[in-house]
């Protein structure tokens, strides 16, 4: 699919500048084709795997947002960071990485434990910490794979 290219170009990151993005950062937006045409958008804890290019997320079983992702899987995840002031200046400079692609529940069980326990590894203080959520609540979420299509970085001065 051929994907429009990025106005300003110069401040476009690297792929690897926006791998440390996802991996650093610990929410993004997600982006759905809602109700009567009118987007829908929610928060959501992630975990991405570069290996397979896929972001990882979890719900509840029911609900608008599965509702939506099964009526239409194209998807819009945006990520930012916190932002820096350089020495010298006033103005923060935020990296920001939206993602495109297609968000399909994850059918197989040894799939959906490996992401949700590396997704709980990015949350919470220990292993054991998750392996104790896993087994009160593994069998109550569903286990979404968002398939990297096109994925942008870019690098502002808010100002």
């Amino acid at each position: 699919m051929e994907w429009r290219r990025m106005r300003r170009f110069n401040q476009l990151m690297t792929d690897a500048e926006c791998i440390g993005v996802l991996r650093a950062e610990r929410r993004g937006v997600l982006a759905m084709n809602g109700e009567n045409g009118c987007p829908y958008a929610v928060p959501i804890n992630f975990y991405y795997e570069p290996e397979r290019n896929r972001i990882y997320f979890h719900g509840a079983r029911e609900g608008l947002k599965v509702d939506l992702l099964r009526s239409n899987d194209k998807v819009c995840l945006t990520v930012f960071d916190q932002g820096v002031i350089p020495e010298g200046e006033w103005a923060y400079r935020v990296a920001s990485v939206v993602i495109r692609g297609r968000a399909q529940i994850v059918t197989d069980e040894t799939e959906a434990e490996r992401a949700v326990h590396q997704l709980g590894l990015k949350y919470y203080p220990t292993a054991e910490s998750v392996a104790q959520a896993m087994h009160r609540s593994f069998s109550k979420v569903q286990v979404y794979a968002l398939t990297v299509d096109h994925m942008t970085g870019k690098r502002v001065k808010e100002a």
